[in-house]
């Protein structure tokens, strides 16, 4: 968490007039490919209003932005555990929290997110939801369109060749809705990196590399 604070500060510093900041799934939560997600995901698993969420909630109001800190692992009312993409504003409220509709059986075990997510962001529009797998179903992005969506942010994690296609489905995403579409991944040596803005022409503005900018 104290390198999440450090990054939204860093960024927030170098970019005054940026007003949403979000990260890749499961920025947060993730696990060292020698840890057992299982447990992992277990131990990290906690309700949205616990100790973890008071963190970007209160980077929020410091910096007057609002932060989706990724995905967490969500421990939910009914005992089981989600994939949850949080949004807070500078109110330090949570605005928005997404759960992953289509975990990828059978490596992924977090239970069906349920909802369609949709949040607005005074003075420049509303932004819908989805991680990762999300965006191979048609119909979720179709959704978020029809719910008022200009902006649909899909978080990703993925460290394979598979990225060559997420960025594919992004531009058709964005064409075929008419919205912007920004697909947001780890970049290596966690995620294959390459994450992009798509405008609703499928025109990039802009993308980035498959590693770390170096200075």
């Amino acid at each position: 968490m104290d390198a999440f604070a450090r990054d939204v500060r860093r960024v927030r510093a170098a970019q005054p007039a940026v007003r949403l900041l979000a990260h890749p799934e499961p920025h947060l939560c993730g696990h060292r490919p020698s840890e057992d997600p299982e447990r992992v995901m277990t131990e990290a698993a906690e309700p949205l209003d616990g100790p973890r969420g008071a963190r970007p909630a209160a980077l929020a109001r410091e910096l007057d932005v609002w932060p989706n800190p990724g995905t967490v692992y969500e421990r939910g009312a009914d005992g089981r555990v989600y994939n949850t993409a949080p949004v807070y504003s500078p109110a330090r409220e949570l605005v928005a929290a997404c759960r992953k509709m289509f975990p990828w059986r059978p490596h992924e075990t977090t239970a069906d997110g349920a909802d369609f997510v949709v949040f607005d962001l005074p003075g420049h529009g509303r932004v819908g939801l989805t991680i990762c797998y999300d965006a191979w179903f048609p119909q979720v992005t179709r959704h978020l369109a029809r719910q008022g969506a200009d902006l649909v942010l899909n978080l990703v994690h993925t460290p394979t060749a598979d990225r060559a296609q997420e960025v594919v489905l992004a531009r058709a995403h964005a064409i075929v809705n008419q919205v912007f579409m920004a697909s947001l991944n780890a970049a290596a040596p966690d995620g294959a990196g390459r994450s992009l803005v798509v405008d609703p022409e499928g025109g990039y503005a802009p993308r980035a590399g498959p590693a770390p900018r170096r200075s």
